[in-house]
């Protein structure tokens, strides 16, 4: 696990690309209860103005905020994490798509509070703006005996 001394302003987080295919959307309609037609029904969500179905916008950003887990080994040191949404993310039935992810850390607190901006984007696309985290890493001295 990465500690707080360790972490630099401009420091960048690995990215990651995340795939989605309609099966994850369907998971995630059980595991959520929404089972909004726009997320499974390709005839319902055209007709209702959208490119194809879309995935959950909360699906979006549990994925995007894997980056922010991964990279500080702990999900406990996520502790303020927000997004605005700004464009659906299109589900095509055979291909899927796939979600691109990158932060980049932004501040350190004296309280020991670490900031990050996310990058997210399908296509080129941003898919989320604004997306930003607030994290509590451990420090060096909690680590020793």
């Amino acid at each position: 696990m990465i500690s707080f001394e360790q972490v630099r302003v401009g420091d960048e987080l690995p990215p990651l690309t995340v795939p989605i295919n309609r099966v994850d959307l369907i998971r995630y309609a059980g595991a959520s209860g929404d089972f909004n037609p726009i997320h499974w029904d390709e005839a319902f969500a055209t007709a209702v103005g959208l490119p194809d179905v879309i995935a959950h916008g909360m699906l979006t950003m549990a994925l995007a905020g894997r980056v922010l887990t991964d990279w500080a080994g702990d999900p406990a040191a996520v502790v303020e994490y927000s997004v605005r949404f700004t464009r659906p993310v299109a589900v095509p039935a055979v291909a899927g798509t796939t979600l691109a992810v990158s932060g980049k850390v932004t501040a350190k607190t004296e309280d020991g509070g670490i900031g990050v901006d996310l990058a997210v984007s399908v296509a080129g696309q941003t898919v989320l703006a604004r997306a930003r985290a607030l994290l509590r890493l451990p420090t060096a001295d909690l680590d020793r005996p």
